[in-house]
């Protein structure tokens, strides 16, 4: 069952978030994505959130997440490596400074840019679309129809799609990591173990055991944060009800969201007056946009009160 105390504090903080001032708002909006967090932390180390239905969802979105982007964003990484590590040769060169140029590499593309890539990579083809699945479940009572099932859909919605992103991401990172310290061996050594000693010498050199723990600890985070951050947007946004929360400090920009919302949901209506932008025109009319992805035709004959012999006299 889905926990009162998780919507209780919810409806608290959207309270606080509408009618504060802004530094308020932020603080607000952070302490439900940090509640929501400590949520799915405690869920994702139970094992009775772990049904059949989640077990299911977990595997599917592991695999729809990570298999059809490992392979090409590896590819992707490769390249980047082969030509970040040529540039940081050539220029350590013109410098005296060859020496040091394989642990820039080593430094910059593992510990620094692959992490953030990763985690920025997935978050633009996963978890932000998964966050957007959220609010369209429970625009349509996805969330109430799983409820009358009685199961609980954070478990069996939320977490996999959570869990998925962050294993989505560590994998990317590890994966393209090792891809890149080989890379970079290459490009400076060849297909030969001669600079084998040198380049372990300097990976111990690099990896020290702060700076492992460092990173160690970054990769995690940053697969933590674009998992739940997207989340917990989709889950305070829209209510079970189907009602959609819309926050301004301006009314105009509050009235053009609310048409929007209503342009997306609202289902045209026989006899009902709309204002609408030609999109199309046609022999026989014009086909209008009455609402957002919905068109229809106005026939040539009720473009006017008079007679039209070319829908381009009227309409453009």
């Amino acid at each position: 069952r889905y926990h009162p105390p998780m919507t209780h504090a919810t409806t608290w903080y959207r309270r606080v978030g509408h009618t504060s001032l802004a530094p308020l708002r932020w603080a607000a909006a952070w302490a439900r994505i940090v509640f929501f967090g400590s949520v799915m932390v405690v869920r994702a180390f139970s094992p009775r959130s772990y049904g059949p239905e989640t077990r299911y969802n977990l595997a599917r979105h592991v695999y729809l997440d990570t298999a059809p982007i490992l392979g090409w964003f590896t590819v992707l990484i490769a390249l980047f490596t082969l030509i970040i590590t040529r540039i940081v040769i050539v220029t350590s060169a013109s410098y005296g400074l060859s020496q040091y140029a394989l642990e820039m590499v080593v430094r910059v593309l593992v510990v620094e840019l692959i992490p953030l890539t990763a985690a920025l990579f997935v978050a633009l083809r996963c978890t932000i679309p998964s966050g957007a699945a959220l609010v369209e479940m429970r625009r349509i009572g996805h969330f109430r129809t799983l409820r009358r099932r009685r199961l609980d859909p954070i478990a069996v919605e939320v977490l996999p799609r959570l869990m998925a992103g962050i294993f989505s991401c560590i994998t990317l990172a590890a994966l393209s990591c090792v891809v890149a310290g080989v890379l970079a061996y290459l490009a400076v050594y060849g297909f030969t173990i001669a600079g084998a000693p040198a380049y372990t010498h300097m990976a111990g050199r690099v990896f020290d055991p702060m700076f492992t723990l460092i990173f160690a600890a970054k990769t995690p985070f940053f697969a933590i944060a674009v998992s739940v951050v997207p989340m917990a947007s989709g889950l305070n946004n829209i209510e079970d009800d189907g009602s959609v929360h819309i926050y301004s400090n301006n009314g105009d920009s509050l009235k053009r969201a609310k048409e929007i919302i209503l342009g997306m949901t609202k289902e045209i209506t026989v006899g009902e007056l709309y204002q609408g932008t030609v999109v199309s025109i046609k022999e026989f009319g014009a086909f209008v946009e009455v609402l957002p992805g919905k068109d229809g035709l106005c026939h040539i004959s009720e473009l006017a009160d008079f007679r039209v012999n070319r829908t381009e006299d009227v309409v453009k």
